[in-house]
């Protein structure tokens, strides 16, 4: 069967005329298939490990790499139309998109005449698919730029050799290739099978497009692929999967993590109408990865029935060793702790005797509670489990990852098992984690049929992977002209290595490389340490990280600094950061950087002066504001990319804050979509002013306290900033991509804190602000 069978060739909107893409989901196996069609060329070019490019990434060294057999396909029907395969999860950011494009664009194809299908999860085939750490256009830009230079080069070949003409002498430009001495033209249709004959050639004879040619990239004028769907409600999410016989689930979980079921009741459950079964799913002793909790599941005829059912469970579990887990006590142990040295990450200079010599010394003390994803599509998996092989349809960050873990858990090859992704209904690092898809797994597998295991909201605050608590400690010494001569930085959180083992009681390299150790500030002394710190619920990757934590505590000392000195802001954080050059970390014993090498991805000041200075400019800082309002500043490097913020407040007599605006300037070097990138930008201060004012998980006797948006809340549009600026730093020549979907969180907070300090004179050192701008 034609892979284009099923793909409408109707309309999707592009800046001035319509085209509607459906995006499908494609293995590599269906893809082959197209090679017995007359006409037809796929193409299934390596992505190299060298890199012709000025400067190198950090993607070999990811989990299966780019180098496994990871092949990103082209398919060219015979009627001209273009089919690119997307092999990361789209949850906003655009990346089902972006990627084609990049390929399209090298490639020399029409983007109205491209369709883009989503991969199924097979790392061994296309590397690593893990959609997080804002590296997907970072680590494959080079790749598909490879790929749609090796897709044009083979159609030139072919060109050539039917018109008997040196390839020098012919050219693809948009669908077509030329011969440039006659003007004869041929469509890329038309070339399919010849094109298909032709070698994937090598790298080294590869020609890339001279970027002032690009059509696409960095113009900001194609829509994402998804949008028409989307918006008309048609985009399938994980929720939309229908299969033949399908069974609904939900299930009760142990309410402290690492608790167990006792024993349950199932009587009045099974008087529900539409439930049909009860039974227990099998649990895994904590920690465990991203394993299931375990529990009682109520299978039914729809969800409705099985939430009731539920419902009218009685369930008696034993709550294990964290149920005295207490998030007011847990605090003061966290302050405790900071307040005494820890383990040293990085040392320069000498601390101790330039604090006790300083003619000032400033302490603060930074507490930023647990918080939750609260994605706004909760959880959900599909799973059809039949003898020894499975299919998955779930809204994962990671289809390679939840294929190998399914694989385990079921005890079958990993081959026999298929992850079909769906569109994600937000992710921020939740989805990350499979315990929802391998639930459905298990439970398929016991009943013999196709099931769909639903979370709740409630669930979904529950039972989270949560961002870590966090206390922070800045000790700054002052000599008397106002100059910061020492820094003592002291991070206490438990860490995300925790939910893979016991007894991680410090935080892992890649948490210290996010805003500790890699403080970019010129001191003479500076010290960051690390105390210990045990994790009693489940901790996992969130949007920035400990990006979030450590910027707010930084970025508010900058501004206490500035105020106990009488200095601006701005003038006193371009002091601490210092003259332009590229920080040397040769102290720290394990200097992550995103995995990315530090030869092409340094943290260089003069970026981060830069994005300062630009938002400064484009913000208007220091304007006359009224009475009640004032401006914050913050900056952060997260992700390899440098950004800055400007935040405004109006706080009212009563206590009331609105944000009317909010200026950000980003340099993420070389860009492809910058559309995208201002949305992401935007999002991100939603979701950071979102955090300030309302973000708080907390415990009592091991349990989450908060259930739903009414004890857990989101901003709502009219608390939203009224106008959110966008600035993009233009990149150089060579500058490498780096990440945008994470960064534009961190300095938010710390921007609003400054803001709220000049408009009210209340410090803010603990979040959320909640009430406590209060009168």
């Amino acid at each position: 069967m034609n892979i284009r069978t099923n793909i409408p060739t109707n309309s999707r909107k592009l800046r001035g005329f319509e085209k509607h893409v459906k995006v499908e989901n494609v293995s590599r196996r269906s893809i082959l298939k197209g090679l017995g069609i007359a006409g037809s060329f796929v193409l299934a070019a390596p992505v190299m490990t060298r890199q012709a490019f000025a400067y190198e990434t950090g993607a070999g060294k990811m989990p299966h790499g780019v180098v496994v057999d990871p092949r990103v396909f082209v398919a060219i029907a015979p009627d001209g139309v273009v089919t690119i395969l997307a092999h990361r999860s789209e949850m906003g950011t655009g990346v089902r998109t972006s990627l084609p494009l990049i390929v399209a664009e090298e490639m020399e194809a029409d983007w109205s005449r491209v369709h883009v299908q989503q991969a199924h999860g097979d790392e061994v085939k296309f590397g690593n698919q893990d959609t997080d750490g804002s590296r997907s256009t970072r680590h494959y830009l080079i790749p598909m730029r490879q790929i749609g230079a090796s897709a044009r080069s083979m159609l030139e070949a072919a060109a050539a050799k039917k018109w008997g003409v040196p390839v020098a002498e012919v050219k693809a430009q948009n669908h077509e290739v030329v011969h440039s001495s006659s003007g004869r033209k041929i469509g890329f249709g038309d070339l399919a099978a010849d094109a298909a004959k032709e070698s994937v050639p090598s790298i080294e004879g590869l020609k890339l497009k001279d970027p002032k040619n690009f059509r696409y990239l960095g113009k900001g004028e194609v829509s994402i692929v998804d949008l028409h769907d989307i918006t008309t409600g048609k985009a399938q999410y994980g929720a939309d999967v229908r299969l033949p016989g399908l069974k609904y689930a939900v299930i009760a979980r142990p309410p402290v993590t690492g608790g167990k079921l006792k024993s349950f009741d199932d009587s009045a459950a099974m008087k529900v109408p539409g439930v049909e079964k009860v039974m227990e799913v099998k649990g895994w002793p904590w920690p465990s990865k991203f394993q299931p909790l375990g529990g009682v599941a109520v299978i039914a005829r729809n969800t409705g029935a099985a939430i009731k059912g539920r419902d009218a469970l009685k369930i008696v579990w034993d709550d294990g060793a964290n149920a005295k887990y207490d998030s007011a006590t847990y605090r003061a142990s966290l302050e405790e702790a900071a307040r005494k040295p820890g383990l040293v990450v990085r040392k320069e200079g000498y601390v101790d005797a330039a604090l006790k010599s300083a003619d000032k010394v400033i302490v603060g003390e930074y507490y930023l509670p647990h918080l939750a994803h609260v994605s706004m599509e909760p959880p959900v998996a599909v799973a059809d489990v039949k003898g020894d092989k499975a299919q998955i349809w779930a809204p994962v960050q990671s289809p390679g990852g939840t294929r190998e873990d399914v694989a385990k858990t079921l005890g079958i090859p990993e081959d026999n098992v298929t992850v079909n992704v769906t569109l994600l209904g937000g992710g921020f690092g939740r989805k990350s984690k499979c315990d929802f898809a391998l639930e459905a797994a298990l439970l398929s597998k016991e009943l013999g049929a196709p099931v769909k295991v639903q979370w709740t909201r409630e669930d979904d605050v529950h039972h989270d992977f949560l961002h870590t608590v966090s206390v922070e400690r800045i000790e700054a010494g002052l000599d008397k002209s106002g100059k910061v001569i020492a820094w003592r930085h002291r991070s206490v959180a438990p860490t995300i290595a925790s939910t893979f083992a016991a007894g991680a009681n410090h935080e892992a390299p890649f948490e210290l490389g996010m805003g500790l150790i890699d403080n970019p500030f010129e001191i003479a002394n500076l010290q960051c340490e690390n105390p210990e710190a045990a994790a009693f619920t489940r901790i996992g990757w969130f949007r920035s990280v400990s990006n979030i934590p450590r910027a707010f505590a930084v970025q508010s000392m900058v501004g206490e600094i500035a105020h106990a000195t009488g200095r601006d802001q701005k003038e006193m954080l371009l002091e601490l950061i210092g003259s332009p050059r590229i920080v040397n970390l040769s102290s720290v014993k394990d200097p992550w950087n995103y995995g990315e090498p530090y030869d092409s991805y340094p943290i260089d000041t003069a970026r981060l002066r830069k994005v300062v200075e630009l938002v400064a400019e484009k913000g208007e800082w220091g304007r006359t504001v009224p009475k009640g309002h004032g401006l914050g500043i913050a900056v952060h490097r997260s992700f390899v990319s440098y950004i800055a913020t400007i935040v405004a407040v109006a706080v009212d007599d009563k206590g009331k804050l609105t944000v009317p605006r909010v200026d950000t300037a980003i340099d993420c070097g070389t860009y492809v979509n910058p559309e995208r990138i201002a949305s992401q930008i935007e999002g991100a201060a939603i979701m950071g002013l979102s955090l300030a004012r309302y973000g708080e998980i907390s415990f009592k006797d091991g349990k989450v306290q908060q259930s739903n948006f009414d004890d857990f809340p989101v901003i709502r549009i009219d608390e939203s900033p009224v106008i959110t600026n966008v600035y993009i730093v233009p990149p150089g020549a060579d500058t490498p991509p780096s990440g945008v979907g994470e960064p534009g969180v961190p300095p938010f907070a710390p921007a609003l804190s400054n803001a709220i300090f000049a408009a009210t004179g209340k410090r803010i050192r603990a979040l959320p602000i909640g009430k406590q701008l209060e009168t």
